[in-house]
């Protein structure tokens, strides 16, 4: 089983699954904002850019998922891209159920002056909603909650494979 899960991260079809579970997710975003016309805010911009750098991760390593350096630099980004998503999301969920005057988001993206995303793509990433609006449900959960639910699959994916991939090869037993 090991050997299975360690094999994963040199598969290309494993990578491109990875980008294709993410890219998945960001088009019911757009779905969500452009067809049902909810609004989204910063912190779904911010969420928007860790799916973004997951489905990044995943196209990186099915570059050469052989090649030891692609391999790093994709998990690399994989596990901030998931880990941060989480962090944001959970932070998102609690500007939710705990409105406060405050404890808001921001109404701009906090973009850097060289990458101001929200011009150059306003259709994904220019915030017009409010954090704290709870403009969805399913099964009683907002979208950030489930978006924890999404990122904490990707983090213990990530970890998973991650640390079966840094386990030493099995030597096979001689009789």
């Amino acid at each position: 089983m090991l050997s299975n899960l360690k094999s994963l991260s040199t598969q290309r079809s494993s990578w491109l699954l990875l980008a294709f579970s993410a890219l998945s997710l960001e088009l019911c975003a757009l779905y969500f904002q452009h067809v049902m016309k909810l609004e989204p805010c910063v912190m779904c911009v911010y969420e928007r850019i860790t799916m973004i750098g997951i489905m990044l991760a995943g196209l990186v390593g099915a570059i050469a998922p052989q090649n030891l350096l692609i391999r790093l630099t994709a998990f690399a980004l994989w596990g901030v891209s998931a880990v941060w998503g989480f962090l944001l999301a959970v932070e998102h969920t609690d500007y939710q159920l705990n409105p406060s005057p405050f404890a808001t988001c921001d109404f701009f993206p906090n973009f850097p002056s060289w990458a101001p995303l929200h011009e150059w793509l306003p259709w994904l990433f220019n915030p017009t909603g409010d954090c704290s609006d709870i403009v969805w449900q399913f099964f009683g959960y907002s979208m950030p909650q489930w978006l924890i639910v999404s990122f904490a699959i990707y983090v213990v994916l990530f970890v998973i494979i991650a640390i079966t991939a840094l386990l030493p090869a099995k030597k096979p037993k001689v009789y």
